[in-house]
């Protein structure tokens, strides 16, 4: 050839395998098909056993932390708002601060009609909170998502328990039963 034609490119070929390579593909093939016949043969021992046992890895059925195990139940069964109202509870005195908690205790809440119902200890109470319920239920909402809590239902003090005494008629009502 002449030195103005140029030489035609070798191009890079990938080297063919050696034996040691040929060996260690062959190994990891039959290894896999061995794992495989292995785990065929382990589900049928446990079918006839009557059931899966945990063994030596992990699997879903191994324990768990109790805060995971709290929180998949509480997804798994729609919990999410109620959890978040009763800590919102349990938290009451940060959220609605230290003077109104002492006197307005939350009651319950009813999650279909989003219903918040508050015990005030006092009418004076009762109506101060019913003046705050916009601002409470704005608060809550943050804290909860949008329209967890639509209205804040404030109940005051009850009246004294009735008891039975010596002085009451078995079967009586009270005063409320001699007016007809």
């Amino acid at each position: 050839m002449s030195k103005n034609t140029p030489e035609p490119e070798k191009s890079p070929k990938s080297p063919e395998p050696s034996g040691v390579d040929l060996a260690r593909v062959a190994l990891r093939a039959a290894k896999e098909q061995a794992r495989a016949r292995g785990d065929a043969a382990q589900q049928k021992k446990q079918a006839r056993r009557g059931g899966l046992r945990s063994g030596a890895r992990a699997d879903g059925r191994d324990p768990m932390a109790l805060g995971s195990a709290i929180n998949r139940l509480i997804t798994e069964r729609g919990w999410e708002t109620p959890a978040a109202v009763g800590g919102v509870m349990g938290r009451w005195p940060q959220i609605v601060g230290d003077d109104l908690a002492k006197h307005c205790v939350p009651e319950k809440y009813d999650e279909d009609e989003r219903i918040l119902a508050v015990r005030c200890d006092s009418t004076a109470w009762a109506t101060n909170l019913r003046l705050l319920a916009p601002q409470l239920v704005a608060r809550l909402n943050e804290d909860l998502g949008h329209g967890t809590v639509q209205l804040i239902k404030v109940h005051g003090p009850g009246g004294p328990v009735r008891r039975f005494g010596p002085l009451r008629a078995p079967g009586s009502k009270g005063p409320g039963d001699t007016y007809e």
